[in-house]
This record gives C-alpha cells, sequence and structure tokens, in this order.
C-alpha cells in the first residue's frame, strides 16, 4: 500500500483506515453478489442490511431511546439550515438561533428566510469575530420558541460547546456536523440534531438527521414538496428516493469501526489526548504560536486555530508540514494562520508527530 499522509483537513476529512479497508476488499463484490454495493439496488435485501445496520449502530453508539428517528439525507448541513425551519417554523411559530461563527450564522441567515422576524438571535459574539462562546448567562431563550438552534463546534473559528445550552423546556436543535460522536453525551434535551458524514463519520454526500418523535410530529407535511418533508423520510426509512449508498455503506463501516474500539467513550478518551498534546505545545510557546481563540475553556477539541508570528513562517510551516507528511494545516481562508482538524479519525500517535514537527519548528524559527 502507499504511503498514505497525515490528514488535518477540515473537511472532507480522513477516516478510519480499516473502515477503508474494509470497503477495499469488498469494492468489487459486496456479499458474493457480483457487484459492488455502488452497483447495488437501494431496494435490494444486501443494501437493506447495510442501511438499516448504519442506523442502529448510530442508535447503539449514542444509546439513543426509541422515540427518535435516525435519518439519512442528502444536501449537507446547508440544506439543513433551510428544511428545518420550514419543517416547524408556520402560521407565526418562532425559533431561537446562538451565532457563535460562520456555520451559525448561515444556518440563522437561512432560517430568517424561511421564516423572517419569527427567527430571533438570541447571543451572539459576531463583534468579537467570534473568538469566544457566549456564556451561559448570555443566553437568554424564549419560551415561546419551537426550537433553539445552535452549532456545537465551529470549525472556521475553532470553538466548541463542552456543555450544551440551557433551554428549559424547548427543544434543542443543532448542528454537529464537525463533532458529532466526539464524546457521549444526553440526547434527551435535543429535539433534532443534524451532522454532514464528511468529517467525522464518512465520505461527504450523506447528513444524518436525528429528530424527535414529538417535534416530528408538528412537522409541515402535504404543505412541503416531498422531499423536504421530514414526515417521508421516517416514514420510508431514508429510502424514499435513491440514498447516497456507497456513502452509508462508508458510514456504517466507520460506525462499525468505533464500536470495535470501544464505542464514543474510547473515541473521547483520545481526543482528549490529542487536545492536550496540541494545546500543550500552543501554550508552552504561546509567544509563537498564538490561539485565534480568547477563552480557553472554548477551544475546539475538533479544530484549532493559531497564527505564527509572519506570514512568512505561516508558509513555511505550511510546507514543511507537507514534506514531513502532514497536509491540511492551512487556515481557513477568512482567518489565515493555521487550523489544525483533529477529528476521530485523527490518531494520537499523528497529533504526537505534528507536536514533534511544531516542537523543532520552533527551534528553527523561535
Amino acid at each position: 500500500m502507499a504511503k498514505r499522509v497525515i490528514n488535518f483537513y477540515a473537511g472532507p476529512a480522513g477516516l478510519p483506515l480499516p473502515a477503508l479497508e474494509r470497503a477495499q476488499a469488498e469494492l468489487v463484490d459486496f456479499e458474493n453478489t457480483g457487484m459492488s454495493v455502488m452497483e447495488i439496488s437501494h431496494r435490494a435485501k444486501e443494501y437493506e442490511a447495510v442501511h438499516n445496520e448504519a442506523i442502529a449502530l448510530t442508535k447503539e453508539l449514542l444509546n439513543i431511546p426509541d422515540n427518535y428517528k435516525v435519518l439519512f439525507l442528502q444536501g449537507g448541513g446547508h440544506l439543513q439550515f433551510g428544511m428545518l425551519p420550514m419543517n416547524l417554523l408556520y402560521k407565526g411559530r418562532k425559533a431561537d438561533y446562538i451565532c457563535t461563527g460562520s456555520w451559525a450564522e448561515k444556518a440563522y441567515k437561512e432560517a430568517k428566510i424561511v421564516a423572517g422576524d419569527d427567527v430571533r438571535c438570541i447571543a451572539s459574539t459576531k463583534e468579537e469575530k467570534y473568538a469566544r462562546l457566549p456564556r451561559p448567562e448570555e443566553i437568554k431563550v424564549n419560551p415561546d420558541s419551537v426550537y433553539v438552534h445552535f452549532t456545537t463546534n465551529n470549525t472556521v473559528e475553532g470553538t466548541q460547546f463542552k456543555a450544551f445550552p440551557k433551554a428549559g423546556s424547548v427543544p434543542l436543535a443543532c448542528d454537529m456536523s464537525s463533532d458529532f460522536m466526539w464524546k457521549p453525551f444526553d440526547i434527551k434535551p435535543f429535539g433534532m440534531i443534524y451532522a454532514g458524514a464528511q468529517k467525522n463519520l464518512g465520505p461527504s454526500g450523506v447528513t444524518v438527521v436525528i429528530i424527535r418523535d414529538d417535534l416530528l410530529g408538528q412537522c409541515l407535511d402535504k404543505e412541503l414538496v416531498s422531499y423536504l418533508r421530514y414526515r417521508i423520510h421516517a416514514e420510508k426509512n431514508s429510502l424514499y428516493n435513491t440514498p447516497p449508498t456507497f456513502g452509508i455503506y462508508i458510514l456504517r463501516n466507520v460506525l462499525a469501526y468505533n464500536k470495535s474500539i470501544g464505542g464514543v467513550e474510547a473515541i473521547y478518551k483520545n481526543n482528549l489526548k490529542k487536545g492536550e498534546l496540541l494545546y500543550g505545545c500552543i501554550d508552552k510557546h504561546a509567544g509563537f504560536y498564538k490561539g485565534f481563540v480568547k477563552v480557553k475553556e472554548d477551544r475546539s477539541l475538533m479544530n484549532a486555530d493559531f497564527f505564527l508570528p509572519t506570514e512568512e513562517l505561516t508558509a513555511a510551516f505550511v510546507s514543511e508540514a507537507k514534506k514531513a507528511g502532514m497536509v491540511g494545516v492551512k487556515g481557513y481562508r477568512d482567518i489565515g494562520g493555521i487550523r489544525i482538524s483533529m477529528y476521530n479519525a485523527v490518531t494520537v500517535p499523528q497529533v504526537e508527530t505534528l507536536v514533534s514537527f511544531m516542537e523543532e519548528f520552533v527551534k528553527k524559527n523561535g
């Protein structure tokens, strides 16, 4: 096998090698069908088994109760930005949004297109360039809201909610695209969760949606075009139209691998260790590596943003990291600097390699 690089891209991102190797072994003849899984009808029993296993593994790994539906949709988080309010914000129904970064802001703006002034931003750190999260006392939920929307992890800015906002009896609805399954959590306060697969779950093209039955029952039905109804996807087990079968197959492989290594608890321990290593190095050399996030407790364990003293050093860091077998470290275009994405598939030894590189870089250039 050709030498694989250490992948720090923010998405599409690296996948666990065993999940890819399983796909490689089964690529041209899946389950003795004489076909690739990409060629099998989505109505065939061989594919249906994969589909249902992926749903079951999602529920098992997150301990999801029976009063939630797991859906596999397309369109990424972008479609959910509009689909969520289209289903739930009608006849004057209102929702609150917490704006904590570029993608949270996009979700808010799309919802405003759907429901206008019935969509309210109740907390924002935009004036501080989203360099911190709102504190709990800054988030005032309106009791007449159908849901409170937030983004758990902000990939651009590198902030992450370690504890979720408190919304009382109002259901939480959130974009977990960039930190889904990074740690165990209690799903009961959530009415709806969506996550594009391309960071922690699988390839681009699949979006996991988890929706609670009571919220599903409030969704519009025949008033919406068919594909935009959560109800129809729930009724048809996400097989209303041809789903992204190969993406769901890879998702199944990743979930099965996650289960084999000890589930979300084991993943969480690895993520804590990776964050400890990387942020330990950044803090040790705070005069050279300057973090973007201003409040340490808000720093993401998925995406770490930092700056070097000059643009020339930044370019050298990116170039030398690539020569050392590490890719995807260049910062997001709106912020610059360096961004290291440490999604679940990134291993502790890979972060140790990065930190060793960073230590040497300081010695040579600090």
